[in-house]
């Protein structure tokens, strides 16, 4: 039962991070009912890429610090996108839109899970280069490259999916996107997650 769910988790995931629109109209049309463990997968899928991501921020100042990063990235992350999603429904709805609250949800889950696969596949580029110019300056702005580049691309996805969900709104709410990501800057630089403590001192 258990190895079904995770197959059928992973499988759906799949089928989110490819067709993240169509995932999402599945739902709002009554097509199908994804049962809880996808919905899991999906955050599951987000908090493993922030963690992993995050770990890698902590590259230069020690084991200690890549666990704690790894933590804190996602701890900070989670706030960021939660704490806005109550306004994401109310402030939709207030404009006219009619989607439901689980149809909002799972909108916003999507686009947070396609971020934690963008997240996941940015580790390289912030791997290689931390390793390469081991500099605090130029690992933080490495790392801001890859955030403002993660965060346009799931603004992206979050406007194909609101659009397909409601084709006949033309301005999709991506004012939350920039409220996440106005929240979560707050809370890197509040966790320290932005300062990099160099091994060579620099």
């Amino acid at each position: 039962m258990l190895r079904s769910q995770i197959r059928s988790g992973i499988a759906h995931v799949g089928l989110a991070l490819r067709e993240p629109e169509e995932f999402a109209y599945r739902w709002e049309a009554g097509q199908v009912q994804y049962p809880w463990w996808v919905w899991l997968s999906l955050g599951l899928t987000a908090v493993l890429g922030t963690t992993t991501y995050g770990m890698t921020m902590g590259l230069l100042g020690g084991t200690a610090a890549v666990f704690q990063k790894g933590l804190l990235c996602t701890l900070a992350a989670g706030l960021a996108w939660g704490i806005p999603l109550p306004a994401l429904y109310i402030l939709n709805s207030l404009s006219g839109a009619r989607l439901s609250a689980a149809s909002t949800l799972l909108a916003a889950l999507v686009t947070t899970s396609w971020g934690g696969l963008a997240m996941i596949a940015s580790i390289p580029i912030n791997w290689f280069f931390t390793a390469a110019v081991p500099q605090t300056t130029f690992v933080l702005l490495v790392n801001l490259t890859v955030f403002a580049g993660v965060g346009v691309a799931m603004i992206d996805v979050f406007q194909r999916v609101m659009l397909r969900l409601e084709p006949s709104r033309q301005a999709p709410p991506t004012w939350w996107l920039v409220l996440v990501g106005t929240i979560g800057g707050e809370l890197f630089y509040f966790f320290n997650l932005f300062h990099f403590a160099s091994q060579t001192g620099t």
